[in-house]
């Protein structure tokens, strides 16, 4: 299958966030991923999204990258110029904490003076479908 990519840019401020959420469900949905698998990318795109604004300037902007392939969706977030925090710090232990939870995939991707947020999440496939 081919995949498809939507890039959504956002101002760092908190009042985006419903529209960061309500685009990664309605492409999960695309996807045919069921009520509790739409509800973790929901919450997966939010914490994203928190964790995003906590790293930038309220002046600045953040890229999400909404990569949909065979029953998956992936999120890619940044590059941001700056974590948050050091690796092992509290409040990124925190996000890493529900994004794991919620992401059969989740990693944060460091490069010098910038990071990149990546998640992904796989719809599971059920009795009947074709390769279930």
């Amino acid at each position: 299958m081919l995949s498809d990519r939507i890039t959504l840019t956002v101002p760092s401020r908190s009042e985006f966030a419903k529209t960061v959420r309500m685009t990664a469900a309605e492409l999960a949905s695309r996807l045919g991923m069921s009520y509790d698998e739409v509800d973790d990318v929901r919450i997966a795109a939010e914490e994203a999204f928190v964790y995003a604004c906590d790293c930038a300037d309220p002046s600045s902007e953040i890229v999400f990258a909404f990569t949909l392939g065979d029953g998956t969706l992936c999120i890619d977030v940044g590059p941001m110029e700056t974590c948050c925090t050091s690796a092992g710090a509290p409040a990124e232990g925190y996000a890493e904490f529900i994004l794991r939870s919620v992401c059969d995939e989740f990693s944060i991707e460091r490069e010098v003076g910038r990071c990149t947020l990546h998640l992904c999440r796989r719809a599971e496939r059920r009795a009947g479908e074709a390769g279930a």
